[in-house]
């Protein structure tokens, strides 16, 4: 394949990773950032984003012969928005007395002259990105489009594979984002990782499915997913259980409503209604009721519609409602989600999934609105097993350090201080300092309910008796819990299980 020759301010297709081209600029890198080792690549800004990446060469193509091929490929909105925005930049270009950029081209966007020769690359040490600071301000010019109607680049408009248009293979880590990490792993127990440090990054460029979702119940984690898919585009149809007998719930879809959501009456109507329908409800009895019961689920399931069940409950309970699903001749996904309210509102939830493949496919414009990560973990089961052990850490951890506050406390120490200690530790973690700080305020503001946490663990420690395998540690931290909920926390916080080491 001939080498393409660029220099600093050609325009050029630029393929990230899995993703299809993407119209970009060659600039200069930053003076302090040094080319990753052993790569011919160059510095290239993304249009329409905030993006810059070192890219390989092979993976670069010249922006104007390609151009009609492209946009014939990509119909993405947030592509054509990123097209627009060059052609903006050369119409304020050619005002400014410059010329249109090629790699034959003799000016940069503030008219200077350009070198005449190929941009020399050099081979130099490859240093971690990741610690930088956003080149933005540094390699940009007054000319460089920044419309703000444009978001970030992330699924960068489109999906799927882009034919007619031949690239050098190059696995994704061959290019390195600085705003954000993007990468897909493929591991020996077959379970797939799509991963962004940044779900900013990815959510403001999601072209929607154009699958007609569902969602069934708007609780704590509920709520801030669908608010992620109505930001992002999707056509969502809700559900709650209580909206008929809670005022408040009644409110609660009526926002949802005046964001754009649609409201089904019975489960099985959304179901009938939509092509994907998720479910987040709090316990097994819940997920089972809203299946199997009057107007559940399965009422509303024919030969190809699509169930998630999102909610957190036990691997037996999973695999009945796949089966019954199943034989209906629907499809069936298990995605429970690691997080809590907050990461839910901020779309940086951790998705684990397993069940049907094709399903999981689908539903990868929701997954990316709602999360940062997603997992595919294999057969059905393996999800629920996941996130039950997770949340059994999560869990006797949040135990743990209660129990250090106030024996901190009770030994005449000072909990900020202890807190203050914690926090420079190799246990700092966002979660440690908002749960303590949160006990030091006495705000047990619900983010995730003491009585789910409890749930969970109680649920970890069956699974473990199923597997012979002991979990001392749970069933202490399970009891304090159970503590805790006959002392009426069960509708506050995790993180008010403290309250059962000072009653």
């Amino acid at each position: 394949m001939a080498t393409v020759h660029l220099r600093i301010g050609d325009l050029v297709w630029g393929k990230l990773g899995r993703y299809p081209p993407w119209p970009g600029k060659v600039v200069s890198p930053p003076k302090d950032l040094k080319k990753p080792r052993g790569k011919k690549c160059h510095f290239v800004k993304f249009f329409g984003t905030e993006d810059h990446a070192w890219i390989k060469v092979e993976q670069l193509k010249p922006y104007h012969p390609h151009k009609e091929e492209m946009i014939k490929i990509n119909k993405g909105k947030r592509f054509q928005q990123a097209v627009d925005a060059v052609e903006d930049f050369l119409k304020k270009k050619e005002k400014q007395g410059g010329k249109e950029q090629s790699s034959e081209g003799k000016g940069d966007s503030k008219g200077k002259k350009t070198p005449t020769k190929p941009l020399k690359i050099l081979e130099e040490d490859d240093e971690d990105l990741s610690a930088l600071k956003d080149p933005s301000e540094k390699d940009l010019t007054d000319s460089d489009p920044e419309p703000s109607s444009v978001e970030r680049l992330g699924a960068l408009g489109t999906t799927g594979p882009v034919s007619g248009f031949k690239w050098e293979s190059s696995p994704a880590s061959s290019m390195e984002p600085i705003s954000k990490r993007l990468k897909i792993v493929e591991e020996d127990t077959r379970s797939t990782s799509i991963q962004a440090a940044d779900s900013t990054a990815i959510n403001g460029s999601i072209t929607p499915t154009d699958k007609r979702i569902g969602f069934l119940g708007l609780g704590l984690m509920g709520s801030g997913i669908v608010s992620n898919l109505l930001k992002m585009g999707h056509v969502v149809t809700v559900w709650n259980r209580t909206v008929e007998k809670v005022p408040q719930d009644i409110q609660h879809c009526d926002l949802f409503i005046q964001e754009g959501a649609r409201l089904g009456r019975t489960p099985a109507e959304v179901v009938s209604m939509c092509d994907i329908t998720f479910s987040c409800v709090s316990d097994p009895k819940a997920a089972r009721d809203l299946v199997l019961g009057p107007s559940g689920v399965l009422q509303g399931i024919r030969p190809g519609k699509c169930y998630v069940e999102m909610s957190t409950v036990d691997p037996g309970t999973i695999t009945e409602l796949s089966q019954v699903i199943s034989s209906r001749g629907g499809r069936f996904l298990e995605a429970p989600v690691a997080g809590s309210q907050q990461v839910s509102n901020e779309g940086m939830l951790v998705i684990l999934a397993a069940g049907d493949r094709t399903v999981y496919e689908d539903c990868s414009s929701c997954f990316q609105a709602m999360g940062k990560t997603s997992f595919f973990l294999g057969e059905v089961g393996n999800a629920a097993r996941m996130m039950l052990i997770l949340n059994m850490v999560q869990g006797s951890f949040m135990a743990t350090i209660a129990e250090g506050l106030t024996l901190a406390q009770a030994t005449g120490q000072s909990q900020h201080t202890f807190l203050d200690i914690l926090s420079q530790g190799q246990m700092a973690s966002t979660f440690v300092d908002q749960k303590c700080q949160n006990i030091l305020q006495g705000n047990f503001k619900p983010d995730y309910y003491l009585k789910h946490i409890q749930k969970d663990l109680r649920l970890a420690i069956s699974m473990g008796d199923t597997a012979n395998h002991p979990t001392p540690m749970a069933a202490a931290a399970n009891e304090v819990y159970k503590r805790a909920k006959a002392l009426d926390q069960s509708d506050n916080d995790m993180s008010a299980v403290y309250r059962a080491y000072i009653h």
